[in-house]
Protein backbone atom coordinates (compact mmCIF):
# COMPACT_ATOMS: atom_id res chain seq x y z
CA UNK A 1 0.00 0.00 0.00
CA UNK A 2 1.67 3.24 -1.14
CA UNK A 3 1.62 6.55 0.72
CA UNK A 4 -0.80 8.17 -1.74
CA UNK A 5 -3.44 5.47 -1.18
CA UNK A 6 -3.04 5.82 2.58
CA UNK A 7 -3.58 9.60 2.30
CA UNK A 8 -6.66 9.10 0.12
CA UNK A 9 -8.16 6.64 2.62
CA UNK A 10 -7.48 9.11 5.43
CA UNK A 11 -9.28 11.84 3.44
CA UNK A 12 -12.25 9.52 2.76
CA UNK A 13 -12.79 8.44 6.35
CA UNK A 14 -11.75 11.83 7.69
CA UNK A 15 -14.46 13.51 5.62
CA UNK A 16 -17.03 10.99 6.80
CA UNK A 17 -15.93 11.40 10.44
CA UNK A 18 -16.11 15.19 10.28
CA UNK A 19 -19.52 15.02 8.64
CA UNK A 20 -20.91 12.73 11.34
CA UNK A 21 -19.49 15.01 14.03
CA UNK A 22 -21.11 18.07 12.45
CA UNK A 23 -24.40 16.30 11.78
CA UNK A 24 -27.18 17.38 9.42
CA UNK A 25 -25.97 19.09 6.26
CA UNK A 26 -22.49 19.05 7.75
CA UNK A 27 -22.20 15.56 6.24
CA UNK A 28 -22.51 17.08 2.78
CA UNK A 29 -20.20 20.00 3.58
CA UNK A 30 -17.45 17.66 4.78
CA UNK A 31 -17.87 15.57 1.63
CA UNK A 32 -17.25 18.64 -0.51
CA UNK A 33 -14.10 19.42 1.42
CA UNK A 34 -12.94 15.85 0.92
CA UNK A 35 -13.49 16.14 -2.84
CA UNK A 36 -11.19 19.17 -3.02
CA UNK A 37 -8.46 17.40 -1.05
CA UNK A 38 -8.73 14.24 -3.20
CA UNK A 39 -8.38 16.41 -6.31
CA UNK A 40 -5.28 18.04 -4.81
CA UNK A 41 -3.88 14.55 -4.21
CA UNK A 42 -4.21 13.83 -7.93
CA UNK A 43 -7.43 11.84 -7.98
CA UNK A 44 -9.75 12.41 -10.95
CA UNK A 45 -12.96 14.22 -9.96
CA UNK A 46 -15.93 14.12 -12.34
CA UNK A 47 -19.45 15.50 -12.22
CA UNK A 48 -20.83 12.06 -13.09
CA UNK A 49 -19.71 10.98 -9.64
CA UNK A 50 -22.64 12.95 -8.19
CA UNK A 51 -25.70 10.64 -8.02
CA UNK A 52 -28.05 13.11 -9.67
CA UNK A 53 -30.74 10.47 -10.26
CA UNK A 54 -30.88 9.70 -6.53
CA UNK A 55 -30.95 13.38 -5.57
CA UNK A 56 -33.68 14.24 -8.06
CA UNK A 57 -35.87 11.32 -6.98
CA UNK A 58 -35.54 12.29 -3.31
CA UNK A 59 -36.28 15.95 -4.11
CA UNK A 60 -39.35 15.13 -6.22
CA UNK A 61 -40.79 12.64 -3.68
CA UNK A 62 -40.22 15.09 -0.84
CA UNK A 63 -41.89 17.87 -2.84
CA UNK A 64 -45.06 15.80 -3.18
CA UNK A 65 -45.05 14.75 0.49
CA UNK A 66 -44.51 18.38 1.49
CA UNK A 67 -47.66 19.39 -0.39
CA UNK A 68 -49.53 16.58 1.34
CA UNK A 69 -48.23 17.75 4.72
CA UNK A 70 -49.39 21.34 4.19
CA UNK A 71 -52.79 20.02 3.07
CA UNK A 72 -53.04 18.09 6.35
CA UNK A 73 -52.50 14.64 4.83
CA UNK A 74 -49.67 13.65 7.16
CA UNK A 75 -51.78 14.62 10.17
CA UNK A 76 -54.52 12.33 8.87
CA UNK A 77 -52.08 9.42 8.42
CA UNK A 78 -50.68 9.98 11.91
CA UNK A 79 -54.18 9.97 13.39
CA UNK A 80 -55.03 6.69 11.64
CA UNK A 81 -51.78 5.08 12.77
CA UNK A 82 -52.22 6.48 16.28
CA UNK A 83 -55.70 5.00 16.60
CA UNK A 84 -54.38 1.60 15.51
CA UNK A 85 -51.66 1.71 18.17
CA UNK A 86 -53.97 2.96 20.94
CA UNK A 87 -56.67 0.37 20.20
CA UNK A 88 -54.11 -2.42 20.57
CA UNK A 89 -51.65 -1.04 23.15
CA UNK A 90 -50.42 -4.44 24.37
CA UNK A 91 -49.17 -5.22 20.85
CA UNK A 92 -47.12 -2.02 20.64
CA UNK A 93 -43.86 -3.93 19.99
CA UNK A 94 -45.36 -5.43 16.85
CA UNK A 95 -47.60 -2.63 15.65
CA UNK A 96 -45.10 0.23 16.05
CA UNK A 97 -42.57 -1.20 13.55
CA UNK A 98 -45.32 -2.37 11.19
CA UNK A 99 -46.83 1.13 11.12
CA UNK A 100 -43.53 2.89 10.41
CA UNK A 101 -42.59 0.20 7.87
CA UNK A 102 -45.82 0.71 5.92
CA UNK A 103 -45.57 4.51 6.13
CA UNK A 104 -42.06 4.32 4.67
CA UNK A 105 -43.14 1.93 1.90
CA UNK A 106 -45.97 4.34 1.05
CA UNK A 107 -43.98 7.58 1.22
CA UNK A 108 -40.53 6.42 0.08
CA UNK A 109 -38.81 8.16 3.00
CA UNK A 110 -38.17 7.08 6.58
CA UNK A 111 -38.67 10.60 7.89
CA UNK A 112 -42.41 9.89 8.18
CA UNK A 113 -41.53 7.88 11.31
CA UNK A 114 -40.85 11.15 13.16
CA UNK A 115 -44.54 11.83 13.57
CA UNK A 116 -45.15 8.45 15.20
CA UNK A 117 -42.43 8.62 17.87
CA UNK A 118 -44.41 10.64 20.47
CA UNK A 119 -47.42 8.35 20.04
CA UNK A 120 -45.31 5.22 20.47
CA UNK A 121 -43.74 6.65 23.64
CA UNK A 122 -47.13 7.50 25.15
CA UNK A 123 -48.70 4.12 24.36
CA UNK A 124 -45.68 2.22 25.74
CA UNK A 125 -45.71 4.21 28.99
CA UNK A 126 -49.43 3.54 29.40
CA UNK A 127 -48.73 -0.21 29.24
CA UNK A 128 -45.72 -0.09 31.59
CA UNK A 129 -43.49 -1.08 28.65
CA UNK A 130 -40.06 0.48 28.23
CA UNK A 131 -40.48 2.86 25.27
CA UNK A 132 -36.96 1.95 24.12
CA UNK A 133 -38.21 -1.38 22.72
CA UNK A 134 -40.99 -0.18 20.37
CA UNK A 135 -39.08 3.03 19.53
CA UNK A 136 -35.97 1.11 18.46
CA UNK A 137 -38.04 -1.32 16.41
CA UNK A 138 -40.01 1.50 14.78
CA UNK A 139 -36.94 3.55 13.85
CA UNK A 140 -35.00 0.61 12.45
CA UNK A 141 -37.97 -0.78 10.49
CA UNK A 142 -38.45 2.63 8.86
CA UNK A 143 -34.82 2.49 7.70
CA UNK A 144 -34.94 -1.11 6.44
CA UNK A 145 -38.24 -0.42 4.63
CA UNK A 146 -36.45 2.03 2.34
CA UNK A 147 -34.98 -0.98 0.50
CA UNK A 148 -38.51 -2.26 -0.15
CA UNK A 149 -40.28 0.95 -1.16
CA UNK A 150 -40.86 1.12 -4.94
CA UNK A 151 -40.53 4.91 -4.92
CA UNK A 152 -37.44 5.22 -2.73
CA UNK A 153 -34.22 6.42 -4.33
CA UNK A 154 -32.34 3.38 -2.97
CA UNK A 155 -34.71 0.88 -4.56
CA UNK A 156 -34.75 2.76 -7.86
CA UNK A 157 -30.94 2.85 -7.85
CA UNK A 158 -30.88 -0.90 -7.18
CA UNK A 159 -33.34 -1.48 -10.00
CA UNK A 160 -31.07 0.46 -12.34
CA UNK A 161 -28.21 -1.91 -11.52
CA UNK A 162 -30.14 -5.19 -11.53
CA UNK A 163 -32.60 -4.89 -14.43
CA UNK A 164 -29.91 -4.72 -17.14
CA UNK A 165 -28.53 -7.91 -15.58
CA UNK A 166 -31.81 -9.77 -16.06
CA UNK A 167 -33.49 -9.21 -12.68
CA UNK A 168 -37.11 -8.31 -13.31
CA UNK A 169 -38.71 -5.42 -11.43
CA UNK A 170 -41.57 -7.53 -9.93
CA UNK A 171 -39.17 -10.23 -8.66
CA UNK A 172 -36.80 -7.66 -7.11
CA UNK A 173 -39.72 -5.91 -5.40
CA UNK A 174 -41.11 -9.22 -4.13
CA UNK A 175 -37.76 -10.31 -2.68
CA UNK A 176 -37.16 -6.97 -0.96
CA UNK A 177 -40.63 -6.67 0.56
CA UNK A 178 -40.97 -10.29 1.68
CA UNK A 179 -37.52 -10.60 3.27
CA UNK A 180 -37.57 -7.27 5.11
CA UNK A 181 -41.14 -7.64 6.37
CA UNK A 182 -40.55 -11.13 7.74
CA UNK A 183 -37.28 -9.97 9.31
CA UNK A 184 -39.11 -7.08 10.99
CA UNK A 185 -41.77 -9.37 12.50
CA UNK A 186 -39.18 -11.91 13.69
CA UNK A 187 -37.09 -9.15 15.28
CA UNK A 188 -40.18 -7.75 17.02
CA UNK A 189 -40.90 -11.24 18.36
CA UNK A 190 -37.33 -11.53 19.66
CA UNK A 191 -37.53 -8.17 21.44
CA UNK A 192 -40.98 -8.90 22.83
CA UNK A 193 -39.93 -12.34 24.08
CA UNK A 194 -36.44 -11.82 25.44
CA UNK A 195 -36.14 -8.14 26.43
CA UNK A 196 -36.86 -6.91 29.95
CA UNK A 197 -39.81 -4.68 29.12
CA UNK A 198 -41.01 -3.81 32.64
CA UNK A 199 -40.77 -0.02 32.80
CA UNK A 200 -41.51 0.22 36.53
CA UNK A 201 -38.34 -1.74 37.40
CA UNK A 202 -36.01 0.46 35.36
CA UNK A 203 -33.77 2.49 37.72
CA UNK A 204 -33.25 5.36 35.28
CA UNK A 205 -37.02 5.69 34.86
CA UNK A 206 -37.58 5.65 38.62
CA UNK A 207 -34.91 8.31 39.10
CA UNK A 208 -36.45 10.56 36.44
CA UNK A 209 -39.92 9.92 37.81
CA UNK A 210 -38.82 11.02 41.29
CA UNK A 211 -37.40 14.24 39.85
CA UNK A 212 -40.64 14.96 38.00
CA UNK A 213 -39.02 14.62 34.56
CA UNK A 214 -41.55 12.12 33.21
CA UNK A 215 -44.82 13.48 31.87
CA UNK A 216 -48.05 11.75 32.80
CA UNK A 217 -49.92 9.87 30.12
CA UNK A 218 -52.63 12.24 28.93
CA UNK A 219 -56.03 11.65 27.45
CA UNK A 220 -55.82 11.69 23.67
CA UNK A 221 -57.22 14.71 21.90
CA UNK A 222 -56.96 14.62 18.13
CA UNK A 223 -56.84 18.00 16.51
CA UNK A 224 -59.32 18.85 13.81
CA UNK A 225 -58.08 17.91 10.36
CA UNK A 226 -57.82 20.39 7.54
CA UNK A 227 -60.68 20.27 4.99
CA UNK A 228 -58.69 18.52 2.26
CA UNK A 229 -56.46 16.27 4.38
CA UNK A 230 -58.03 13.00 3.24
CA UNK A 231 -58.16 14.17 -0.37
CA UNK A 232 -54.42 14.90 -0.38
CA UNK A 233 -53.66 11.38 0.91
CA UNK A 234 -55.92 9.89 -1.75
CA UNK A 235 -54.18 11.87 -4.50
CA UNK A 236 -50.76 10.82 -3.24
CA UNK A 237 -51.83 7.18 -2.89
CA UNK A 238 -53.31 7.02 -6.39
CA UNK A 239 -50.15 8.64 -7.73
CA UNK A 240 -47.94 6.02 -6.06
CA UNK A 241 -50.10 3.22 -7.50
CA UNK A 242 -49.77 4.74 -10.97
CA UNK A 243 -45.99 4.92 -10.62
CA UNK A 244 -45.77 1.28 -9.52
CA UNK A 245 -48.12 0.19 -12.31
CA UNK A 246 -46.06 2.07 -14.89
CA UNK A 247 -42.82 0.62 -13.51
CA UNK A 248 -44.29 -2.87 -13.83
CA UNK A 249 -45.63 -2.17 -17.32
CA UNK A 250 -42.25 -1.09 -18.69
CA UNK A 251 -40.43 -3.98 -17.01
CA UNK A 252 -39.04 -6.38 -19.60
CA UNK A 253 -40.50 -9.32 -17.72
CA UNK A 254 -44.01 -7.86 -18.01
CA UNK A 255 -43.54 -6.14 -21.36
CA UNK A 256 -46.84 -4.26 -21.57
CA UNK A 257 -45.00 -1.16 -22.82
CA UNK A 258 -42.07 -2.09 -25.05
CA UNK A 259 -40.93 1.42 -25.96
CA UNK A 260 -41.70 3.59 -22.91
CA UNK A 261 -41.76 7.34 -23.41
CA UNK A 262 -40.35 7.78 -19.90
CA UNK A 263 -37.70 5.74 -18.11
CA UNK A 264 -38.51 4.59 -14.57
CA UNK A 265 -36.44 7.39 -13.02
CA UNK A 266 -38.03 10.03 -15.23
CA UNK A 267 -41.48 8.64 -14.50
CA UNK A 268 -41.03 8.83 -10.72
CA UNK A 269 -39.66 12.38 -10.88
CA UNK A 270 -42.32 13.71 -13.27
CA UNK A 271 -45.22 11.85 -11.65
CA UNK A 272 -44.22 13.03 -8.18
CA UNK A 273 -44.06 16.64 -9.31
CA UNK A 274 -47.46 16.15 -10.95
CA UNK A 275 -48.83 14.69 -7.71
CA UNK A 276 -47.57 17.80 -5.92
CA UNK A 277 -49.28 19.97 -8.53
CA UNK A 278 -52.58 18.07 -8.13
CA UNK A 279 -52.49 18.37 -4.34
CA UNK A 280 -51.71 22.10 -4.47
CA UNK A 281 -54.53 22.79 -6.94
CA UNK A 282 -57.22 20.38 -5.71
CA UNK A 283 -56.52 20.85 -2.00
CA UNK A 284 -56.00 24.62 -2.16
CA UNK A 285 -52.51 24.52 -0.65
CA UNK A 286 -50.73 27.82 0.02
CA UNK A 287 -47.43 27.35 -1.81
CA UNK A 288 -45.73 29.90 0.43
CA UNK A 289 -45.93 27.42 3.33
CA UNK A 290 -44.17 24.58 1.51
CA UNK A 291 -40.60 25.64 2.21
CA UNK A 292 -41.12 25.91 5.97
CA UNK A 293 -42.36 22.34 6.53
CA UNK A 294 -40.32 19.78 8.46
CA UNK A 295 -40.63 17.33 5.56
CA UNK A 296 -39.12 19.72 3.02
CA UNK A 297 -36.28 20.67 5.36
CA UNK A 298 -35.37 17.06 6.15
CA UNK A 299 -35.56 16.15 2.46
CA UNK A 300 -33.29 18.95 1.34
CA UNK A 301 -30.93 18.09 4.17
CA UNK A 302 -30.74 14.54 2.76
CA UNK A 303 -30.03 15.86 -0.75
CA UNK A 304 -27.10 18.01 0.42
CA UNK A 305 -25.69 15.12 2.44
CA UNK A 306 -25.82 12.81 -0.58
CA UNK A 307 -24.27 15.39 -2.93
CA UNK A 308 -21.20 15.69 -0.73
CA UNK A 309 -20.66 12.30 0.85
CA UNK A 310 -21.77 10.12 -2.10
CA UNK A 311 -19.63 12.18 -4.49
CA UNK A 312 -16.66 11.68 -2.16
CA UNK A 313 -17.27 7.95 -1.93
CA UNK A 314 -17.86 7.50 -5.65
CA UNK A 315 -14.72 9.46 -6.52
CA UNK A 316 -12.64 7.22 -4.27
CA UNK A 317 -14.23 4.02 -5.61
CA UNK A 318 -13.81 5.09 -9.26
CA UNK A 319 -10.17 5.96 -8.61
CA UNK A 320 -9.45 2.44 -7.37
CA UNK A 321 -11.97 0.44 -9.40
CA UNK A 322 -9.36 -1.94 -10.84
CA UNK A 323 -8.08 -2.88 -7.38
CA UNK A 324 -11.65 -3.27 -6.13
CA UNK A 325 -12.38 -5.57 -9.08
CA UNK A 326 -9.51 -7.85 -8.16
CA UNK A 327 -10.50 -8.05 -4.51
CA UNK A 328 -14.23 -8.48 -5.23
CA UNK A 329 -13.61 -11.10 -7.89
CA UNK A 330 -11.78 -13.31 -5.41
CA UNK A 331 -13.47 -12.51 -2.11
CA UNK A 332 -17.16 -11.81 -2.89
CA UNK A 333 -17.62 -14.87 -5.09
CA UNK A 334 -15.94 -17.13 -2.53
CA UNK A 335 -17.52 -15.47 0.53
CA UNK A 336 -20.75 -13.78 -0.69
CA UNK A 337 -21.76 -12.58 2.79
CA UNK A 338 -18.73 -10.26 2.85
CA UNK A 339 -20.60 -7.85 0.54
CA UNK A 340 -23.43 -7.54 3.08
CA UNK A 341 -20.94 -6.82 5.87
CA UNK A 342 -19.26 -4.09 3.80
CA UNK A 343 -22.59 -2.51 2.86
CA UNK A 344 -23.73 -2.59 6.50
CA UNK A 345 -20.76 -0.63 7.83
CA UNK A 346 -20.43 1.64 4.79
CA UNK A 347 -24.07 2.74 5.00
CA UNK A 348 -23.63 4.06 8.52
CA UNK A 349 -20.73 6.16 7.23
CA UNK A 350 -22.35 7.37 4.01
CA UNK A 351 -25.52 8.24 5.97
CA UNK A 352 -27.86 7.05 3.21
CA UNK A 353 -29.22 3.80 1.78
CA UNK A 354 -29.43 5.40 -1.64
CA UNK A 355 -25.87 6.75 -1.53
CA UNK A 356 -24.50 3.38 -0.42
CA UNK A 357 -26.40 1.59 -3.17
CA UNK A 358 -25.28 4.09 -5.78
CA UNK A 359 -21.63 3.95 -4.74
CA UNK A 360 -21.18 0.22 -4.20
CA UNK A 361 -23.60 -1.86 -6.29
CA UNK A 362 -22.47 -0.72 -9.78
CA UNK A 363 -18.83 -1.08 -8.72
CA UNK A 364 -19.35 -4.62 -7.42
CA UNK A 365 -21.34 -5.60 -10.53
CA UNK A 366 -18.50 -4.42 -12.75
CA UNK A 367 -15.93 -6.05 -10.47
CA UNK A 368 -17.69 -9.40 -10.85
CA UNK A 369 -17.73 -8.97 -14.62
CA UNK A 370 -21.51 -8.64 -14.86
CA UNK A 371 -22.44 -6.56 -17.90
CA UNK A 372 -25.45 -8.46 -19.29
CA UNK A 373 -27.88 -11.24 -18.32
CA UNK A 374 -25.58 -13.77 -20.01
CA UNK A 375 -22.72 -13.20 -17.55
CA UNK A 376 -24.75 -12.21 -14.49
CA UNK A 377 -24.74 -15.51 -12.64
CA UNK A 378 -23.68 -13.77 -9.43
CA UNK A 379 -26.34 -11.04 -9.46
CA UNK A 380 -28.21 -12.86 -6.69
CA UNK A 381 -25.42 -11.85 -4.30
CA UNK A 382 -26.22 -8.16 -4.89
CA UNK A 383 -29.95 -8.71 -4.42
CA UNK A 384 -29.53 -10.84 -1.30
CA UNK A 385 -27.19 -8.28 0.29
CA UNK A 386 -29.28 -5.22 -0.57
CA UNK A 387 -31.01 -4.88 2.82
CA UNK A 388 -27.58 -4.43 4.43
CA UNK A 389 -27.45 -0.84 3.15
CA UNK A 390 -29.79 -0.07 6.06
CA UNK A 391 -27.11 0.21 8.74
CA UNK A 392 -27.82 3.90 9.39
CA UNK A 393 -28.62 3.10 13.03
CA UNK A 394 -25.10 1.82 13.80
CA UNK A 395 -23.98 5.33 14.76
CA UNK A 396 -26.71 6.97 16.89
CA UNK A 397 -26.59 10.19 14.89
CA UNK A 398 -29.38 9.73 12.31
CA UNK A 399 -32.29 12.21 12.74
CA UNK A 400 -34.98 9.61 13.57
CA UNK A 401 -32.59 7.93 16.01
CA UNK A 402 -31.87 11.21 17.79
CA UNK A 403 -35.58 12.05 17.71
CA UNK A 404 -36.51 8.81 19.46
CA UNK A 405 -33.90 9.42 22.18
CA UNK A 406 -35.15 12.99 22.72
CA UNK A 407 -38.83 12.05 22.85
CA UNK A 408 -38.46 9.24 25.38
CA UNK A 409 -38.73 11.12 28.67
CA UNK A 410 -38.42 7.84 30.65
CA UNK A 411 -34.72 7.70 29.78
CA UNK A 412 -34.84 4.07 28.57
CA UNK A 413 -33.91 4.98 24.99
CA UNK A 414 -30.30 6.03 25.26
CA UNK A 415 -26.75 6.05 23.96
CA UNK A 416 -24.30 4.02 26.03
CA UNK A 417 -20.84 5.00 27.19
CA UNK A 418 -19.21 3.21 24.26
CA UNK A 419 -21.38 4.89 21.56
CA UNK A 420 -22.27 1.59 19.87
CA UNK A 421 -24.08 0.12 22.88
CA UNK A 422 -27.25 2.12 22.25
CA UNK A 423 -30.89 1.05 22.16
CA UNK A 424 -31.03 0.61 18.36
CA UNK A 425 -27.91 -1.46 17.69
CA UNK A 426 -29.08 -4.96 18.64
CA UNK A 427 -32.63 -4.84 17.15
CA UNK A 428 -31.28 -3.14 14.03
CA UNK A 429 -28.47 -5.61 13.50
CA UNK A 430 -30.82 -8.55 14.02
CA UNK A 431 -33.34 -7.13 11.53
CA UNK A 432 -30.71 -6.50 8.87
CA UNK A 433 -29.05 -9.88 9.46
CA UNK A 434 -32.34 -11.77 9.11
CA UNK A 435 -33.28 -9.77 5.99
CA UNK A 436 -29.95 -10.65 4.38
CA UNK A 437 -30.13 -14.29 5.50
CA UNK A 438 -33.60 -14.62 3.98
CA UNK A 439 -32.29 -12.92 0.84
CA UNK A 440 -29.54 -15.53 0.58
CA UNK A 441 -32.20 -18.23 0.76
CA UNK A 442 -34.73 -16.67 -1.64
CA UNK A 443 -32.64 -14.81 -4.23
CA UNK A 444 -30.67 -17.81 -5.61
CA UNK A 445 -33.94 -19.72 -6.09
CA UNK A 446 -35.86 -16.91 -7.86
CA UNK A 447 -32.93 -15.57 -9.85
Amino acid sequence: MDIMLILQIIVLFGGIYLGVKLGGMGVGYAGGLGIIILAMLGMKVEMKGIPMDVILIIASVISAITAMQVAGGLDFLVQVASKILRKNPKQINYLAPIVTYLLTIFAGTGHTAFSMLPVITEVAKGQNIKPSAPLALAVVSSQVAITASPISAAFVAMTGVCEPLGVSYPILLFICISTTFIAMVVTAFFVNKFYDLDLSKDPIYQERLAKGLVEEVKNVEYKELKPYAKRSVAIFGVGVLIIVAYALAISKSVGLIENPILTRDNAIISFMLTIGFAIVVLCKVETGKLLSTSTFQSGMNACICIIGIAWLGTTFVNGHIESIKEVAKDVVVQYPFILAVVLYFLSCLLYSQAATTRVMMPAVAVALGMTSPENAQHVWILVASFAAVSGLFVLPTYPTTLGAIAMDDTGTTKVGKFVFNHSFFVPGTIMVAISVALGFLVAPVLL
